[in-house]
């Protein structure tokens, strides 16, 4: 069982930054694969970015290529989601999501692969 708590939201104006964290409970937090994923009012929750329990491999959605960048502390137990030029576009609730699985990374960008979630944080990016 792995519980899941975010932080770091808010509100933000366009080409601002934010970082979020996520941190988890439980022991074998580094054997989870680590998502990012939101969803806007009235849209489908979207993959953001995962990045790999063991080798700490990142996978990014095309969208925030460049300007968002996800990161572990397995020390810690915690990953984040540091959040760069931000655009009006980017307002969301932000959820973290865990996943164990060893298939390759590209698989992990759909809800269905996580078995666990955080309650999200919202961003708000003003223009």
């Amino acid at each position: 069982q792995v519980q899941l708590v975010e932080s770091g939201g808010g509100l933000v104006q366009a080409g601002g930054s934010l970082r979020l964290s996520c941190a988890a409970s439980g022991r074998t937090f580094s054997g989870y694969n680590m998502g990012w994923f939101r969803q806007a009012p009235g849209k489908e929750r979207e993959f953001v970015a995962v990045i790999k329990g063991s080798v700490a491999t990142t996978y990014y959605a095309d969208f925030v290529k460049g300007r968002f960048t996800i990161s572990r502390d397995n020390a810690k137990n915690t990953v984040y989601l540091q959040m760069n030029s931000l655009k009006p576009e980017d307002t969301a609730v932000y959820y973290c999501a865990a996943a164990y699985g060893l298939q390759a990374i590209a698989t992990f960008i759909t809800p269905e692969k996580y078995a666990y979630w955080g309650q999200g944080t919202q961003v708000t990016v003003s223009s």
